[in-house]
């Protein structure tokens, strides 16, 4: 496979020279972990002493990695991307919520994207997290067999129903929804969940999709379980394939409470699980799905390999390419560009509720070895490529 993610001019051509300014200036400030560490401190006080921030984070960070405060506000960026074939993923950011309320407004701007991606070819996918339905605690109680007291079992009956009525919501519309993964310690009990809605739902193709997290030591047999369970019961097998987000607070956690943190050794142990994962969804392509959210080169060129050692149309709808908005715009746009299925999550909701998704990307990048360095030089090589005209 020939080398297509080093071309600047398809990944950047949307972004303006401002634009671009923006994205170098950011990614330096990212790349500086002392600053992330004092501004990620300076803007949580800033926001629990309600100062006037809201502008000046809207204008940086927000704007690169954002789509807007709302739905709507999304529609001139989707619309943008959609014009050079880069599809979205509209993803609800609000963060740490734990009251009923909350999860029930969160419910309703799921099924509203649900209904935005029945309306428009540029929106694929639906998405959400387990704990914007429910809270994290209780998932940990429900996957750990703990007994439930009578409010539990009913505060679980409403997770249960709110996740079935959004799936069925979703095969109802025939929208793919994505279902993020989250930490170690609340997973089982999400993903026995998503099972039953596989199990109930994708009959007939995947539409309900999980998400393995593969710097996870046991996910790759968990994923052969799940197909040995779906060849027996007859249902079709989504599942978006990450390395994960939650590294530091995982090997944290095993560490103060001793036990063998569930994290892969080494970045390179991570990348071959990742790789074996997709390997394994693509000899099984006739009853599985693939999203393959990676900011990887290597992977994205292995998953490109197999389709082409397949014979598989670079547009088959049973695999699609994901990545971040105000990431890895050189895969993204280069994958679009070669008629890859690619899709963008495009993160929304007010600014101050957004923080918590935005400081976990800036430490993402932070502590991600070769990853900001990596967007730097593509910026910086796109901003040379242009003096020179």
């Amino acid at each position: 496979m020939e080398n297509i993610f080093n071309n600047t001019q398809i990944a950047f051509a949307l972004k303006s020279d401002t634009e671009l300014d923006r994205a170098y200036f950011l990614f330096k400030m990212i790349d500086n972990e002392p600053l992330v560490r004092i501004g990620t401190a300076v803007t949580n006080f800033a926001i629990k002493a309600h100062l006037p921030v809201d502008g000046l984070i809207r204008a940086t960070v927000f704007d690169h990695f954002c789509g807007g405060v709302n739905e709507n506000d999304c529609l001139s960026v989707v619309d943008k991307m959609y014009t050079k074939g880069v599809s979205s993923v509209l993803d609800y950011s609000v963060e740490g919520k734990e009251e009923e309320a909350q999860f029930d407004a969160a419910l309703a701007m799921t099924l509203k994207t649900i209904e935005f991606a029945k309306e428009r070819q540029a929106i694929p996918f639906a998405v959400f997290k387990p704990t914007g339905l429910g809270r994290l605690d209780l998932y940990e109680k429900v996957g750990s067999k703990a007994t439930l007291t009578d409010s539990e079992k009913d505060e679980w009956d409403r997770v249960v129903d709110r996740f079935d009525l959004v799936c069925k919501t979703a095969q109802l519309k025939d929208v793919a929804l994505l279902i993020d993964a989250e930490e170690s310690w609340m997973q089982d009990a999400a993903d026995d969940l998503v099972a039953q809605m596989m199990q109930k739902y994708n009959k007939e193709k995947a539409i309900v999709f999980n998400t393995l997290q593969m710097y996870r030591l046991d996910r790759l047999d968990y994923l052969k379980q799940l197909h040995q369970k779906a060849k027996e019961e007859g249902f079709y097998i989504g599942m978006k394939i990450v390395r994960g987000a939650y590294m530091e607070k995982e090997n944290a956690r095993a560490e103060a409470k001793g036990y063998p943190t569930p994290i892969c050794p080494s970045k390179d142990a991570t990348d071959a699980n990742y790789d074996a994962a997709v390997l394994y969804m693509m000899e099984h392509l006739e009853t599985m799905a693939i999203f393959a959210g990676t900011h990887n080169e290597s992977s994205s060129y292995a998953l490109m390999n197999l389709m082409q050692e397949r014979n598989i149309k670079t547009n088959d709808e049973r695999i699609w390419f994901g990545q971040l908005y105000g990431m890895s715009d050189n895969i993204s746009y280069n994958l679009a560009a070669n008629r890859f299925n690619v899709a963008k999550y495009l993160p929304f909701g007010p600014v101050k509720d957004v923080m918590p998704y935005l400081i976990r990307r800036a430490e993402e990048n932070t502590s991600v070895a070769g990853q900001t360095s990596r967007e730097l030089s593509m910026l910086k090589a796109e901003r040379n490529r242009r003096k020179a005209l």
